[in-house]
């Protein structure tokens, strides 16, 4: 068993937390089944097309051609990645959320390439409960990346207030992420992105 701060546990059955911040849900980190990924792609869609949908209401501009914030293009890209490591979020034994990570162990610079949270249990503390068990499972790590819409406010208070994230890049028509080039296809949801970064060691 690992202890960690946050009252992080490592069991055999996954990685559960406890404490304040999950207000008396226990959250637990469990590897992604085969037979489950159609599922995951789905509410992972649904959960960020929600957040944009509490933006900008239903004349959102920003859903793909499939009517999606983010397309299952991209959810598949970061699943079959190299170093892809992937979780469902669990909180009283109910999936609801996800996680996808890309771990490179040779450097200890990790990316959360996503984190979502089923909307009926956003501001229960699952998504930071989430966030420790990640922090907890790789604590080798020396530095987390990660990305977010410039629109969605609630994820940029997360990673910033909460996680202890760092703003450190806007992606624009003016300042291309060379990773994901701006091409104007509308395949691929929003463009503009904020980069963030947390050191650890």
């Amino acid at each position: 068993m690992l202890h960690a701060s946050g009252g992080c546990m490592l069991e055999r059955s996954g990685l559960h937390l406890k404490g304040d911040a999950m207000k008396n849900k226990k959250v637990t980190l469990v590897p992604l089944e085969k037979d489950d990924r159609e599922q995951f792609i789905l509410d992972n869609q649904w959960a960020f097309k929600y957040g944009a949908m509490l933006e900008f209401g239903m004349r959102d501009d920003h859903l793909d051609n499939d009517n999606e914030i983010i397309s299952r293009k991209t959810i598949e890209a970061s699943l079959d990645a190299v170093g892809s490591e992937a979780y469902r979020i669990m909180a009283d034994g109910e999936k609801v959320g996800g996680v996808i990570l890309n771990i490179d162990e040779a450097t200890g610079h990790n990316h959360l390439e996503i984190l979502f949270v089923s909307p009926k249990a956003h501001s229960q503390g699952v998504g930071y409960g989430a966030w420790l068990a990640v922090e907890a499972l790789h604590p080798e790590t020396k530095v987390w990346e990660t990305y977010t819409p410039y629109f969605d406010k609630r994820n940029i208070h997360f990673y910033v207030n909460k996680c202890g994230f760092h703003i450190v890049e806007f992606y624009t028509e003016y300042n291309i992420n060379p990773e994901v080039p701006m091409d104007g296809n509308d395949d691929e949801g929003p463009d503009e992105m904020f980069r963030f970064i947390k050191v650890m060691k």
